[in-house]
């Protein structure tokens, strides 16, 4: 596909993105409302799981948004005096309309971050403002990366009570030199994030768009009750680990009304890595994703894995569109991850020139270090998909299991596959897996005989789903 095709098809879905979202807003009056004018005697009214006592602006404490001068000591000091007020009703920090130049900044408890229509946060392009931290205990040291892990641009760790919002609002990672330094190897720690929030409770991310991070765009790890909506993120088709939302040994986390374009996985559920995985066992589970718009030519829309070693369990994905993707929801680990990857359910996925629909592997050989137990494979079981539909498909599936270990218990439903002009004479390429299979078209591999059934979807809601949205005001302190 040419180039000025792709970017048209992006084109059209941003404006079928902000229909949906319209849409959305017009059943949800009360979380959509918006103020346009920023003054520091006009009211701001957003959604928020929890309303602040007391706010400020960014310009208070020295923020100049010329796009220019470094703002990481306005965020910084910012953030300290607005600490005093936590335990008095909670605080707000507004960033108003301008480019804010910023390296790495942590945030706190009980804090409203909210970024105007107008505001672009810029990370900075040079490397010493952003410090080298610790490596995260379930992932260890990568050998490529010595060094470790550069922070990300938002940090935090054991926080409660976080709200990254805004009406549209802009953060925008400026990743092309850390992309360029890593295409010649010249980085020796693992590339930064634009969100990365650690051992945290009570998070939203929501109405912001997040642009061309160094790698990854937003990173919950060891997180609980993590609320992302109506986020979009784009990245560049051709650069690889940008990944969109990487929930990460999380549980109880909503993600919806989001669209992503990345040069990697558009969500990626992960849960450590390897040893380090296995020793932390955190797993993430009781996931929602959907309605999710994803382009991804190199990846999937959703993976599980390859980092999965403390385990991935009760997720469940729906009414999901997919364009020019590699693959639909894509099973990836390898021999010395361990874990367990079980209890998913997909429904109502529609795909639309697509590489592969369905796609488990347990050959993704990558590996942090040597200390890894090549005895310990992981256990893949429980995998629903049902009512999809794909469009100008090369492969409808690859399932490749453990041979002492078969993925097992796969299920796919009511899966209506049209094939590309070239596509591939096998269309499903089936070893050491066992399930089944109802009206499947074209007709599944032995190992998936058919039946009549409908592959399950729980019914029951998860708590992060009831959650209520308040209508907050800023006021001054």
């Amino acid at each position: 596909m040419s180039l000025c095709l792709k970017f048209s098809l992006l084109n059209v879905f941003e404006i079928i993105c902000v229909i949906i979202l319209v849409g959305s807003c017009s059943s949800r009056i009360a979380e959509c409302r918006n103020v346009m004018v920023f003054d520091k005697d006009t009211s701001v009214e957003y959604p928020a799981i929890n309303c602040r006592k007391h706010s400020a602006f960014l310009t208070d404490y020295g923020g100049v948004g010329d796009g220019k001068t470094l703002n990481t000591k306005a965020f910084q000091d910012a953030i300290a005096n607005l600490s005093k007020y936590t335990s008095d009703g909670g605080v707000e920090l507004i960033v108003p309309p301008g480019r804010w130049l910023t390296g790495s900044f942590n945030l706190t408890s009980h804090f409203t971050l909210f970024l105007h229509k107008d505001a672009v946060l810029l990370g900075s392009q040079n490397e010493e403002d952003w410090p080298i931290i610790a490596p995260l205990p379930s992932y260890g040291v990568e050998k490529e990366f010595p060094e470790g892990r550069f922070a990300s641009l938002l940090s935090g760790m054991n926080l409660t009570d976080v709200v990254i919002t805004g009406n549209n609002g802009t953060i925008d990672g400026q990743g092309a030199p850390w992309w360029e330094k890593y295409k010649k190897r010249e980085i020796k720690a693992t590339r930064p994030y634009l969100i990365e929030l650690m051992y945290s409770s009570q998070l939203q991310i929501t109405n912001i768009t997040f642009i061309n991070s160094p790698s990854w765009h937003i990173h919950p790890i060891y997180c609980s009750n993590v609320y992302i909506k109506q986020v979009t993120i784009l990245a560049p088709i051709e650069v690889p680990n940008t990944d969109g939302i990487n929930p990460d040994s999380c549980s109880n986390c909503l993600i919806e009304d989001c669209y992503i374009v990345s040069g990697d996985d558009c969500i990626a559920i992960k849960s450590g890595w390897d040893q380090y995985g296995l020793k932390v066992a955190m797993p993430t589970e009781h996931l929602v994703v959907r309605r999710l718009t994803c382009i991804s030519p190199d990846s999937a829309t959703i993976a599980l894995g390859s980092e999965m070693s403390g385990g991935i369990q009760d997720v469940r994905v729906e009414d999901v569109i997919a364009v020019d993707t590699q693959s639909g929801v894509r099973i990836k680990t390898a021999a010395g991850r361990g874990g367990f990857i079980k209890d998913i359910f997909v429904r109502r996925m529609t795909m639309k020139n697509m590489k592969y629909v369905f796609w488990m592997t347990g050959a993704y050989k990558s590996h942090p270090d040597d200390g890894f137990d090549p005895n310990a494979l992981a256990e893949i079981t429980g995998i629903n998909y049902s009512d999809i539909v794909a469009d100008n498909v090369t492969i409808t599936a690859a399932l490749d299991g453990f041979s002492k270990a078969p993925f097992s218990g796969i299920c796919i439903s009511n899966a209506t596959i049209t094939l590309s002009e070239d596509a591939k004479e096998l269309q499903w390429n089936c070893t050491n897996v066992k399930g089944v299979s109802s009206h499947v078209t074209p007709k599944p591999c032995d190992s998936l005989p058919e039946q009549d059934t409908k592959c399950t979807f729980p019914e029951d809601k998860l708590a992060i789903e009831t959650v209520k949205m308040q209508t907050c005001k800023a006021t001054s302190i």
